[in-house]
């Protein structure tokens, strides 16, 4: 077993042994190759570097209480890089080809499993590329694929506790219609100095508004947000929105709790009526709000100190079906068999 303090590890990069990657060429996939280094060599003249065609996905490994290695609907993070490929011209990765890139890098890191009940987990993080070299403007003939894991802990260093956010109208993070569906480093990066600034300003994320009108909800930081009333889980439907693979699963459990499902436009005046609200995705799974605050018109939004009983019950809910504690009514987790 590796030595390292499990239920204090940070959300971080941690080195592992072992990275697979795959070279796309000759309008091909080439096979799986193993690397015990972590870099890469890349052409100067890259896609990749220059003009943006890079797109990556999250997902994880989970120690069961039963022992078990389990993954979390892969299926879905591969229909989404390919998704993103198709955004921004990439060769797309064939889903049996990103499974065994996935299970293989999980196989070959598996002391570095986190054990159960740590509160931790194996993060697994694809990444495409163009590798090929182009000056001028237009997508590469080669493309790399890699995969490479480490073990991290909860996203927030507060764990499942609310969390206070700031909202923000004088940054965007993609345009209306731009590439904010996609999971693409650009987003990403028009997301850090209103980031950085919210964590200088004493808060734990950042809130957007929509980039056209600044009247509706967006994404809060790197994940979906969510709202809970009347019954109701409500969540932002916009193709500026990445298409959460946690929201979508929280939807489903949403119904199975017997609350109804909204997937619309989120006025900004209506935060001030839900009882419960939060951020969502593969890092954090539930991060729930203590209080919004605006920044441009410092209005607060508040939720409270504690968890609220419904994302409470979401959060226990998929989080046991990740570890196995949880029956998978849905068929949405994977076995890794002798790990």
């Amino acid at each position: 077993m590796e030595n390292i303090d499990w239920k204090n590890l940070p959300f971080g990069y941690h080195p592992t042994d072992y990275n697979i990657r795959c070279i796309y060429k000759n309008n091909q996939w080439g096979e799986l190759e193993v690397s015990s280094s972590e870099y890469l060599q890349v052409h100067i003249a890259a896609t990749g570097l220059h003009y943006g065609q890079e797109a990556f996905e999250g997902l994880k490994a989970y120690r069961g209480k039963d022992g078990k290695v389990r993954l979390f609907r892969w299926q879905e993070n591969a229909k989404r890089m390919q998704n993103s490929a198709y955004g921004i011209m990439m060769a797309k990765v064939p889903e049996e080809l990103f499974y065994n890139a996935v299970v293989k890098a999980v196989e070959m890191n598996a002391r570095f499993i986190p054990p159960y009940g740590t509160g931790a987990s194996l993060y697994i993080r694809p990444l495409l590329f163009g590798s090929g070299p182009q000056v001028g403007v237009k997508p590469a003939k080669e493309y790399m694929f890699v995969v490479f894991v480490t073990p991290v802990g909860p996203y927030f260093r507060e764990g499942f506790n609310p969390v206070t956010v700031e909202l923000v109208h004088d940054y965007d993070r993609a345009a209306p219609l731009g590439t904010g569906q996609y999971k693409v480093g650009g987003n990403y990066a028009a997301s850090l100095r209103p980031a950085d600034r919210a964590h200088a300003d004493g808060y734990s994320s950042v809130l957007f508004l929509d980039a056209k009108e600044k009247k509706y909800i967006d994404e809060a930081g790197p994940a979906n947000f969510f709202g809970i009333k009347d019954g109701k889980y409500i969540t932002p439907q916009s193709r500026t929105i990445l298409p959460s693979i946690t929201n979508m699963s929280l939807e489903m459990i949403a119904k199975d709790l017997g609350l109804t499902v909204e997937r619309r436009t989120v006025p900004l005046e209506e935060l001030g009526t839900f009882d419960e609200a939060g951020a969502c995705g593969t890092a954090a799974i539930i991060s729930p709000f203590k209080k919004i605050v605006d920044r441009e018109t410092k209005k607060e939004y508040v939720y409270g100190d504690v968890a609220g009983p419904y994302s409470t019950k979401l959060y226990t809910t998929l989080r046991g079906i990740q570890e196995g504690e949880v029956e998978d009514v849905h068929g949405w987790t994977t076995v890794l068999e002798g790990l």
